[in-house]
């Protein structure tokens, strides 16, 4: 550690390290006090929610004896993700309290509340936070524990110093983090616009179908019968995949995390077993999700769970990687967003699908080479993202890089704002 700085326990260095109230649904109130909740606690930043506030009565705070949080209060959340966290909070134009699980600090006058808040940001603190955490299946940390974590404290001029170097360099990276996420959306827009222009040529050769003509598709549900399997027939090796929503996304197939059915059981089971070139949707809770069962996934039985559907092509009429690319194409998605029904459950069942409309070009040869062109765009659209997201992995890899020397007592004014800048032109 730098001369000069002192390091202390966390609890040592504030005025105010209590936790929240314990504040139940029956204490909620339309309006009034807002109350500040786990949600509301970004890495470093406060994500307000308007469309999610709750709030408590003045009589509710009074009864129950609350602590009000105030602007620049720090709030550190004790569950995940990750454990720890921790904003600053504004001025939000409300009197504010808390939830049980966050713990509130005020700083004493020889620590500025932004140089904490970075220092929550770091590697040491957040590593030290995870070894005093307890829970297997849902990590948390104790107020007692919490308190326990060794904090840098240096003069409050070197605080200063750091907490506007950090300031500097972190606004920079955000900045080009921002104009790379841009980029990312309009590559994406761009490649959707190219892959709606495929379908939409019109012509020669071109023919209006629906998904109603059983001489081009047949589509099947899976088996929602009484041999449906329960959660304990699922296993983590076995014959048959099982797939569930998180299999099937908005792309292609995710085989990451799979689930199995015996063999015995599979057997039992009547429709929704997968073939070789079958298209796969989503079709209840997330609608319009997509997989083509390609001859290269290394599965050789798979079945849909009642959330999805299976669309088996006329090979003679269709090709099926031809189904796949117009399955993602604003000419269905479109359809599928005008025509999903239910809210807190949206569904898009058989009897509404078989009316979507799509363009189908009568030659195989001109449906392969569509095809081609669409598998080529998208190679060069994901070289194109790997490149952006490598570049934002970078910037956040700058921004640990920059806490590590603060805290070491390392950084200086010149090393924060000049690293910064660089990265983000580069």
């Amino acid at each position: 550690m730098r001369e000069g700085w002192k390091s202390v326990k966390l609890v040592e260095a504030c005025e105010l390290f209590n936790d929240g109230d314990w504040i139940e649904s029956k204490n909620q109130s339309p309006k009034g006090i807002r109350l500040i909740q786990t949600g509301n606690i970004g890495e470093g930043f406060f994500k307000n929610r308007e469309d999610k506030a709750r709030y408590v009565s003045e009589d509710t705070f009074l009864q129950l004896k609350c602590t009000e949080v105030l602007p620049g209060d720090l709030l550190v959340s004790r569950l995940p993700e990750p454990v720890g966290r921790s904003c600053l909070i504004p001025d939000i134009d409300s009197k504010m309290i808390t939830g049980v699980d966050c713990t509130i600090i005020r700083t004493k006058d020889d620590l500025l509340p932004e140089f904490l808040k970075y220092f929550q940001l770091s590697r040491d603190y957040l590593s030290d936070v995870d070894s005093r955490t307890s829970g297997t299946t849902r990590k948390r940390i104790s107020r007692k524990n919490l308190g326990l974590i060794q904090i840098p404290l240096p003069p409050l001029p070197e605080q200063k110093q750091i907490v506007a170097i950090l300031d500097t360099a972190f606004a920079a990276i955000d900045q080009a983090k921002a104009n790379i996420e841009k980029n990312i959306e309009n590559a994406k827009e761009l490649f959707q616009s190219k892959l709606n222009e495929v379908f939409e040529e019109g012509g020669e050769g071109w023919e209006e179908k629906s998904l109603g003509d059983d001489k081009l598709l047949k589509i099947i549900d899976g088996d929602r019968g009484k041999n449906y399997p329960k959660k304990v027939d699922f296993l983590q090796e076995g014959h048959c995949v099982f797939m569930n929503t998180g299999n099937v996304r908005p792309n292609g197939f995710d085989f990451s995390n799979v689930v199995f059915i015996t063999e015995e059981r599979d057997n039992l089971l009547r429709k929704g077993k997968l073939q070789r070139q079958d298209v796969v949707m989503t079709t209840r809770g997330t609608i319009g999700n997509l997989g083509w069962y390609s001859p290269d996934i290394e599965y050789e039985h798979i079945r849909i769970n009642s959330g999805m559907l299976v669309f088996r092509v006329n090979q003679e009429k269709i090709l099926p990687e031809y189904l796949f690319a117009l399955f993602r194409s604003s000419i269905i998605t479109n359809q599928i967003e005008e025509k999903t029904s239910g809210a807190a459950q949206p569904q898009l069942p058989i009897k509404t699908l078989v009316t979507f409309k799509f363009p189908v070009h009568s030659s195989l040869k001109e449906q392969k080479e569509m095809v081609r062109l669409i598998e080529k765009m998208e190679g060069h659209q994901e070289r194109l993202m790997a490149s952006y997201y490598e570049r934002i992995l970078n910037l956040e890899e700058l921004k640990k890089s920059l806490l590590q020397q603060a805290f070491s007592g390392e950084l200086t004014l010149r090393q924060g704002s000049g690293q910064a800048k660089k990265k983000a032109i580069a």
